[in-house]
């Protein structure tokens, strides 16, 4: 008998005598969902940890006014649109090429893959100091993946938690103690970035564990630009997408009567969603992980096995993000403003919030499995559609001719998330899932083709 005495049934619930159903083994794989437990938990950390960086940020500068809260909040919605958007959907290639490369053994392959203007212009403002950091964070995110799909991830809750710490005394000194006041909130994001990038180089480099992963920079990477790319580009896109439908409505928000207090509040719902999407992306990392090293072993049904248990994982963790905002809704507003206008303003937002957060715990999950997967492309499409051709629209339509305001563009919001979601959920159940070749940069290409020519001849196969 095995450890977890699991071992006496199969994979139906029977015994090995053929007797009896046991509908809790059925119900979630407990091993499985023990190790994504393990490998998620750090991930969620370190996502958090990083993302409230930049919040914390935000944090300090709005109780410095609610026109530095606007000018924070649009400054850092422009720079994740124009720079840690692409930053991080680039990087998105990673989760495929480094995953399948582990999963098949092939070790070496990782190591070589518009509104008011005094809003308008402390956002400008803000930005001019923040920009620094979005260097920072393009070399942050790749580190991290390579990390990821090796299963590496217990280390990143010291690497991350320890520059986060620091970050907080950083932006407390920049802010309240020099002459930086409102500039100094997005320095100090630069300056902890930064930290975060040089603390996560020394550890790949001087650890141990990287040997097989990692042997220093070589002309032989430049042979794998092309596959690199064909997976980049469309991951960027794909994220990019989502992320610029989340700040336009900020942007929206700045057009609208009282843009102040509108633009705040919505850029408090945005950076809420941000942080309930942060810990769903833990799930979403190792989903990923899970399956593409699971079809870089040739395992697709396994692969298929650990999306269900995510799924599962992914409901009980949106509930606990739904309670606590339900719960803690006003002591979560007054660490933005103590302008009791939009903590009011906030609470009557909170319903609306949930129900996204809600969806894009499920549509994470189904993220992820596109990224092991390699069909980047297909979402791409997916997010044009759902968020700007279905999603903004609505958003639009509802804030201004029926003005319902900030409720409005988050009800279009969710209309987007929803369309999103059902249409990952289809490419995810009807696409055929096959592993991408990495031996040599021809054959990835090849394979490239092949697996977005024949994508949805899966149930033809079967």
């Amino acid at each position: 008998m095995s450890k977890t005495g699991l071992d006496v049934y199969d994979h139906h619930g029977e015994d090995q005598n053929g007797k009896g159903r046991c509908w809790w083994i059925n119900l979630v794989d407990i091993e499985e969902g023990k190790d994504q437990i393990l490998f998620s938990l750090p991930m969620i950390l370190t996502n958090a940890f990083y993302y409230l960086i930049t919040l914390i940020s935000v944090m300090f500068a709005g109780h410095l006014g609610q026109l530095e809260l606007a000018g924070a909040t649009l400054g850092n919605s422009w720079c994740t649109v124009t720079g840690i958007a692409f930053m991080t959907g680039v990087s998105g290639a990673l989760e495929t090429l480094c995953g399948q490369g582990f999963g098949a053994k092939l070790y070496r392959t990782l190591g070589i893959h518009l509104q008011d203007p005094e809003i308008s212009k402390a956002a400008a403002l803000y930005l001019k100091y923040l920009i620094p950091g979005v260097f920072a964070f393009g070399f942050l995110q790749n580190i991290l993946r390579f990390l990821q799909t090796q299963s590496i991830v217990m280390p990143l809750i010291l690497l991350s938690g320890i520059p986060m710490c620091i970050h907080i005394g950083v932006a407390y000194a920049l802010v309240h103690k020099t002459a930086l006041g409102f500039r100094g909130a997005s320095l100090a994001v630069s300056i902890s970035l930064w930290i975060s990038t040089l603390v996560l180089v020394i550890y790949v480099i001087y650890s141990k564990k990287f040997k097989k992963t990692w042997e220093g920079f070589s002309s032989e990477s430049l042979r794998h630009i092309g596959v690199n790319l064909k997976l980049a580009l469309p991951s960027a896109a794909m994220v990019c997408l989502e992320y610029w439908a989340f700040e336009l409505l900020v942007l929206i928000a700045g057009m609208m009567p009282n843009a102040e207090l509108t633009t705040s509040v919505i850029a408090i719902c945005v950076n809420t969603e941000d942080i309930a999407y942060m810990c769903s992306s833990g799930l979403s990392a190792t989903v990923s992980t899970r399956v593409s090293n699971e079809l870089g072993a040739g395992n697709p049904d396994k692969a298929k096995q650990a999306m269900a248990v995510t799924l599962k994982l992914s409901v009980l963790l949106a509930l606990l993000i739904v309670l606590s905002l339900a719960i803690g809704h006003d002591i979560w507003a007054g660490f933005f403003s103590d302008d009791l206008s939009i903590m009011k303003a906030f609470a009557s937002m909170t319903p609306f919030l949930a129900v996204s957060i809600a969806i894009d715990a499920f549509q994470v999950v189904f993220a992820g499995v596109i990224r092991g997967c390699g069909w980047q492309n297909l979402a791409v499409i997916v997010n044009v559609v759902a968020f700007f051709g279905i999603g903004m629209p609505i958003a639009t339509l509802l804030g201004f001719k029926f003005k319902l305001y900030s409720k409005g563009l988050w009800i279009g919001l969710i209309c987007g998330l929803s369309c999103q979601t059902c249409t990952l959920l289809l490419i995810t159940l009807r696409a055929k899932w096959t592993i991408l070749y990495l031996s040599e940069p021809e054959e990835n290409e090849l394979s490239l083709i092949k697996s977005q020519k024949y994508a949805f001849d899966g149930e033809r196969d079967r």
